[in-house]
Formats: structure tokens, sequence, C-alpha cells
């Protein structure tokens, strides 16, 4: 059974000052889904979140909210919330004022609003801090104020456009799973606005990768990182091993003069691809056990693996192992034919890779 739409865009194009941010955007996010827009600065990720929550109006398209026209509808009348990477809380109020200013405005009762408020506080890991100032707070307590007041509305839909921008790595990491488990207790829509590939492999159900206002590839964490579609999304989510090549014939492509077992058919004969080899998916070998042959140039200590590089015969290798091979060593390099990514190379500047088939 199909699950749920409960937003849809259809055709969003969107230009400031004759530069297009978004082109001919079509997208749908199904009810309580985890979605992130993940990219580079300038694809046009935080324009569609402002679109979707109506700060900004999209030159054309539509906006649909379960089957209804929203795109003229004011932010206050649409049934979602938006957090920010400025918290915008009111330092004058205390927390519990914060969280319950939205109530207020809608006038609700005293008592609904003390528990509404409480709730909150809990589901936010933040009970008895009611009566505390805001600048008493942390930048992650405030992050988790400004998720609370956000919540505390009931939308149906969370915006969240870099909320954890402003943290320290751990803080940020620890976040990223309160996220999820919020996420997953409240049973509401989150779409997320991030360029962080980190944050976007842990905590997304879909990720919608964009470039130039226009989407690269649609999928799980897992489809993105294991089967990208072209080069863009090869080099952006992670890293990687991004050579150009030809595909020989059925499962046998060359890279540099060298040829490797592959899995791909139907890319043709002696046609030119681009080809991703992710660096935990190179093996080091003997010299004599391996398809090519290199020297390790650099190996750096990275606490679970090593990092290394290796010149084979002119070609820069990255390869992360548990196993230290030292600097000046001659190795052998393999890799499985399941672990080579074929793609076509993109034909023009606004090549856009297959959109992932659901």
């Amino acid at each position: 059974m199909a699950e749920e739409k409960i937003i849809d865009l259809m055709g969003i194009s969107k230009s400031y000052d004759g530069n297009i941010v978004l082109d001919n955007f079509n997208l749908y996010i199904r009810k309580n889904e985890f979605l992130t827009l993940l990219g580079p600065s300038g694809c046009g990720k935080t324009t569609t979140l402002r679109i979707i929550g109506g700060f900004e109006n999209a030159d054309s398209g539509k906006v649909i909210f379960e089957g209804k026209d929203i795109s003229t509808i004011p932010p206050h009348k649409r049934q979602l919330n938006t957090v920010f990477q400025k918290y915008s809380l009111f330092p004058h109020m205390n927390i519990e004022e914060n969280i319950a200013f939205g109530l207020k405005v809608k006038k609700m009762d005293k008592q609904f609003i003390k528990d509404k408020v409480k709730y909150a506080l809990k589901l936010v890991n933040l009970e008895g801090f009611e009566k505390r100032s805001i600048n008493s707070l942390s930048g992650g307590q405030q992050q988790r104020i400004a998720i609370a007041r956000a919540i505390v509305n009931e939308p149906r839909v969370l915006l969240l456009d870099e909320p954890l921008g402003a943290l320290d790595l751990k803080l940020r990491q620890d976040m990223q799973y309160e996220l999820k488990r919020l996420q997953r207790e409240l049973g509401i829509t989150f779409i997320y606005v991030t360029h962080d590939q980190e944050e976007a492999l842990t905590m997304s159900d879909t990720i919608v990768v964009m470039n130039k206002g226009k989407i690269q590839q649609i999928g799980t964490p897992e489809d993105i990182y294991n089967e990208p579609k072209n080069a863009f999304v090869a080099d952006f989510i992670g890293e990687s091993n991004l050579f150009d090549a030809t595909m020989l014939q059925d499962e046998l492509v060359e890279i540099f003069g060298v040829k490797y077992p592959c899995v791909d058919k139907n890319f043709g004969i002696n046609t030119p691809v681009d080809v991703v080899i992710r660096p935990e998916d190179v093996n080091l070998v003997d010299p004599t056990d391996g398809i090519t042959t290199g020297t390790v140039t650099s190996a750096i200590f990275k606490g679970v693996h090593y990092e290394m590089t290796v010149d084979s015969f002119g070609v820069e290798w990255l390869i992360h192992s548990t196993k230290l091979s030292q600097t000046g060593t001659e190795v052998g390099i393999n890799v499985k034919p399941f672990d080579i990514q074929i793609m076509y190379k993109p034909k023009g500047e606004d090549a856009e890779a297959v959109m992932l088939d659901e």
C-alpha cells in the first residue's frame, strides 16, 4: 500500500535578480517521514523550505498540502512550524513563556497551556526548566527549547533549517539522535535542511540531494551512499575515489589502462563512464595478488581506521583500512566487482541523474 503524501511541490520555480534558484522543482513528502534536503550552499534547499513554510512565494508552481493548494496562505495559517539555525527565542521571557507564546496567541486555556509546556519539556529532556532564563541555557538547551516551542503547537509538519549549525561537534551528534527520537515519538513529518552529509545519513528516512536548483537523486541513506546516480552525488556524499573510465563491455571496465571486473551491464561497448569506489572498499594486498600495484604515499591514523593514499602509476587512490601499510610500501590494489559503481557521464552542464524509481 502506497504511503500517503502530505506535501506535494509541483513545478516550483524561483529566481532572485535573474538568477534561477529553483528550476521546475517537483517533490512530494510522505506523512510521518523524516526527509532531508541536502546540498551545497546556493543549491536551493533553504529556498525550498521557505516556500513550503510560506516565507517565500514561488515565481511559478504550487505547494499542495493534503490535496489543497496553500501557495497563497500566510505562514501562521499553515499547519507547520519552523525551527531556524538562529533560535529566535525571546530573552525577556523565561522558558515557559517562550514555549507558551504561540498557545497564548491562540488564547488557549491556562491549564491547557501549562500541561502542554510540561509535556513539550519532557519530550526534549528539559523537565523542570520552566522558570529558568533563556540566557542561563547552553546552545544545545536553547535549541531544544526552540523545538519545544514549535512542537507545542502540534504542527503536522516541522521544518528545520540547519538547526544544529551553531553547535559544537559532540553536541551536534547528540542532537542528531535526539531529533530522530523526537520525530518517531511525535509521529509527524520532519523536513530538514543541511549541507552536512553525516547529519543527513544519520537521521533521514529519505534524502533529496540538490545542486543548482535541481534534484540530483532521491533515496534512502543507503541508496544515496552505495548507489550514487552521478559523479556529483558520489563526490558530495562521503569520501570517494572518482575516476574517468571506459566501459569496455558488460561487467568489464577499464580505469586508466587497467581492466576491472564489475557487475554493471547495458552501458554499451567502449562507453565513457564515471566510476566511484569508496575508500573502505579498496583492499590492499601483496603486490603479486593485486589487479594493479602502487606505493603508499601517506598514512594517517583516524581513530577507527587508517586513511592512506596510494600512488598507482600516477593515479592517486584513497584507502580506509584497519590495517596499516607504512609510507613507502609497495602494495597491490584489489576491488570486488560489486564495489565498483558505474555511472553515465552527464551530457551538458545541467544534466541530471536518472531519478530513483520508487
